[in-house]
């Protein structure tokens, strides 16, 4: 909050100003500490209970002075403190209202359910890219730990309500990232009631849970702990293909080469081209690895004479400057390039 730099420094000098006061009394009066921090005491809080001891003349002029600016500092204090909550309060109510608009105005986006190790890391993935999503958390506390800059929502992912605050109407796709199998189990269920054409990714924790969550309507069910063993394996056996996926995929070190999925626009100036008319990797360098064609057939290492269509998907491989200028070609018309 902005008022607490002037709240610190008030605090300070109302400390500083007990332990002058405190001091004056001990030394002027011959007070005890006690019975001069009393008389400090009372006189910061003006309730009127009188001297602690009768005070010589030069006591009541150093009392004068402790009291206008004793009484001037706590008033300060308790008026910045007033500011302070009040700010933070319609911070939280305006802050509210602002990411409410911010979701309303979100399209084609990803809901992440659950604000744990796995949604987290889900976040940090779509931020890197960058591609716009609401994450639904139950728990404050993890709501807080969160990154400030994302969208987030509190409640429960499996309610329809928080579901359409969330604008599922309008994403492109769902995590059910909970901790437990059971509330996945109802959120997809929630959510594929609500969508037919949403895109579903769940998290299991159990093997058993698998068959439950794509009976609930979940398209891709994912084991962390499997995917864990997996890669464990792999780093004993294939330890350069590992790196390389790594670098790849993951953006891991120094990124030179990174694989990436475009999608061909139905206006694209590459739509009907070959893969080696097109300049894919003449022009930009880029290797084409695979393409996905819109019947779901995926053709990898395609020859130079292999038809570019719209709504191919190419899975390409690149420098991220030169994949950037294949993503707009990708969309942009023949007329415009």
């Amino acid at each position: 909050m902005k008022k607490l730099p002037a709240l610190k420094v008030l605090s300070a000098a109302v400390v500083l100003l007990t332990a002058v006061g405190t001091t004056g009394f001990h030394y002027i009066e011959g007070w005890p500490w006690f019975d001069s921090f009393y008389m400090v005491v009372i006189t910061f809080s003006t309730v009127g209970y009188g001297e602690v001891h009768p005070m010589s003349q030069a006591g009541r002029a150093f009392d004068i002075g402790l009291i206008l600016a004793g009484v001037a500092l706590v008033f300060l204090m308790i008026g910045a403190l007033t500011e302070a909550l009040l700010e933070f309060e319609l911070g939280k109510i305006f802050g509210k209202r602002k990411m409410e608009r911010e979701i309303a105005n979100l399209k084609d986006h990803f809901i992440i359910c659950g604000a744990g190790r796995v949604g987290n890391s889900v976040a940090l993935e779509l931020a890197r890219k960058p591609c716009p999503f609401v994450i639904i958390e139950s728990n404050e506390k993890g709501l807080a730990d969160l990154d400030p800059k994302w969208l987030a929502l509190p409640g429960d992912a499996a309610s329809d309500k928080v579901l359409y605050a969330a604008g599922i109407e309008r994403a492109r796709g769902l995590v059910a990232a909970a901790t437990t199998d059971a509330t996945n189990i109802y959120i997809v269920l929630t959510a594929r009631s609500i969508k037919a054409d949403l895109k579903i990714i769940a998290r299991a924790s159990e093997e058993r849970a698998e068959k439950h969550l794509k009976t609930a309507g979940a398209d891709i069910v994912i084991s962390p702990y499997a995917a864990a063993g997996h890669r464990i394996a792999q780093s004993f056996l294939r330890p350069n293909v590992l790196d390389f996926l790594d670098i790849a995929t993951a953006h891991v070190g120094k990124v030179e080469m990174v694989i990436e999925e475009i999608q061909i626009d139905t206006n694209s100036s590459l739509t009907e081209k070959t893969v080696g008319s097109s300049g894919i990797h003449h022009d930009l360098g880029i290797m084409v690895l695979a393409i996905r064609h819109r019947d779901g057939e995926i053709l990898f290492n395609p020859q130079a004479a292999e038809p570019i269509c719209s709504g191919d998907y190419l899975i390409a491989m690149g420098e991220p400057q030169q994949l950037a200028i294949l993503e707009q070609r990708a969309t942009q018309s023949a007329a415009r390039t």
